[in-house]
């Protein structure tokens, strides 16, 4: 099983730190964000990476190399300038992925989910129809009204209120090719539509992780995630 790790996002909301270095590499508790994910991912099992960018992303291939330093053989899926969004950005990716189920984890964002897990949800899946697999966070501040809402079976469901079941999507799924067969190559695609999509076909199912996440959007809560992380570190 590959795993992907979107970084292809200009960051703007954290400029003028990513005028310069490219959101991912961006770094907290004393190492780059996305150096976070390659060692859980090295930890678990994994292998085989697939990493795109755009932005600046020969700094991410001059930083990461060839993934051997953290045990990994990483491939890189380029962009052009203004990246693919990111159902955009998987499907171009496709041809390095594979035909089998693949975990994305979006670069900018710090979590203690068990990447692990990902294989026990393809096993689980098999043999039901293929779509995606989500893991969902509770709301933070800056994102009060949710995504979706969790149902019974690890049914994910169309956000439809705003109370307390609601749940935010944590930038980390489990995707079936297949998923991405509507996205012409090239294309420019934000991954929503086809979430949607999914949702009302029931192809999307979820579960809810009740650890620490972290969506690094700003200066601010990049600070404070460096600050957290060099207390426990």
């Amino acid at each position: 099983m590959k795993a992907m790790i979107l970084a292809a996002g200009r960051g703007e909301r954290l400029r003028p730190l990513t005028d310069t270095t490219p959101k991912p590499l961006l770094r907290a508790g004393g190492r780059p964000l996305i150096v976070w994910h390659l060692q859980r991912l090295a930890a678990a099992g994994w292998r085989e990476v697939v990493i795109n960018h755009a932005h600046l992303g020969h700094q991410i291939v001059a930083t990461l190399g060839d993934g051997a330093e953290f045990g990994l053989s990483i491939t890189y899926s380029p962009e052009p300038q203004g990246a693919l969004e990111t159902a955009g950005g998987m499907a171009a990716a496709l041809p390095l992925l594979g035909a089998d189920p693949f975990l994305a984890i979006n670069g900018d964002i710090w979590c203690d989910w068990d990447v692990g897990r990902a294989r026990q949800v393809v096993e689980s899946r098999n043999r039901r129809q293929r779509g995606a697999h989500l893991v969902l966070v509770d709301n933070p501040p800056h994102h009060p009204r949710g995504d979706f809402q969790l149902a019974g079976n690890e049914v994910v469901a169309a956000n439809r209120s705003t109370d307390e079941d609601t749940l935010t999507y944590a930038g980390i799924g489990v995707f079936w090719p297949e998923f991405f067969a509507g996205v012409a190559p090239g294309a420019v695609m934000k991954l929503r539509p086809l979430l949607d999509a999914g949702v009302h076909r029931r192809l999307v199912s979820g579960e809810r992780h009740a650890g620490r996440w972290v969506d690094v959007g700003t200066s601010e809560r990049l600070a404070l995630l460096d600050l957290e992380l060099g207390r426990s570190g």
